[in-house]
C-alpha cells in the first residue's frame, strides 16, 4: 500500500509539471499544436518504454476495445487543463481538477460504470468530498493573480506622473 501511495503522490507531481510545461508551450503555439506535441511525444516516450520493459506483449491488448481508445480523452484533458493552468495558474487549475476527478470517480465508483466494481456510497465519502471541495473553495478564495495588463497599469501611471 505505501507503494502505491507513493506512486500516485509521484503521479499528480507528474501532472503538476507537465501542465505547467504544457501551459508555457501553449504560451506560444496554439492548444491543438500544445496537445498534438504532449500526446505525440507521450506515444514516442510509452513506446519507447513499453519495448524496453515488455517487448513483445507491449502489442497484446486484453481489454473492451472502447477502452483502447482513452487516448482520445487525453487529447480533452490536455487541451481543457493546458488552458486552466495557463488561466488561473497551477494551483488553481489544478486544484479543480482534483475536485473533478474526485467528483467523477466516487460517481462512477457508486455506480459502476466502465467496467469497476460497484463501490457503495457512504458518509464518509460525502463528508470527504464536501471537505475537499471545502478546502479548494478556501484556496480560491485566496489572492488573486495579476494578468499582463494589471501589472502594466502601475508602471503606465508612474510614467504618467514622471512626464508630468
Amino acid at each position: 500500500m505505501i507503494v502505491g501511495i507513493l506512486l500516485a503522490l509521484l503521479g499528480g507531481a507528474f501532472v503538476c509539471l507537465q501542465n505547467t510545461f504544457n501551459a508555457n508551450v501553449k504560451k506560444q503555439v496554439s492548444v491543438w499544436s500544445t496537445t498534438m506535441l504532449v500526446l505525440a511525444l507521450g506515444f514516442l516516450a510509452s513506446f519507447a518504454a513499453g519495448l524496453a520493459f515488455e517487448g513483445a506483449a507491449l502489442f497484446v491488448f486484453d481489454a473492451e476495445p472502447w477502452f483502447w481508445f482513452s487516448g482520445i480523452v487525453g487529447v480533452g484533458v490536455v487541451a481543457c487543463v493546458t488552458q486552466g493552468v495557463q488561466s488561473l495558474g497551477p494551483s488553481r487549475a489544478i486544484s479543480l481538477v482534483m475536485v473533478s476527478q474526485i467528483f467523477f470517480g466516487l460517481m462512477w465508483d457508486t455506480l459502476g460504470w466502465f467496467g469497476l466494481e460497484k463501490v457503495p456510497f457512504t458518509f464518509q465519502s460525502f463528508v470527504g468530498v464536501l471537505m475537499i471541495s471545502a478546502g479548494v473553495l478556501l484556496f480560491q478564495l485566496g489572492p488573486k493573480l495579476e494578468t499582463a495588463s494589471q501589472k502594466q497599469r502601475p508602471a503606465a501611471r508612474s510614467s504618467l506622473k514622471a512626464n508630468g
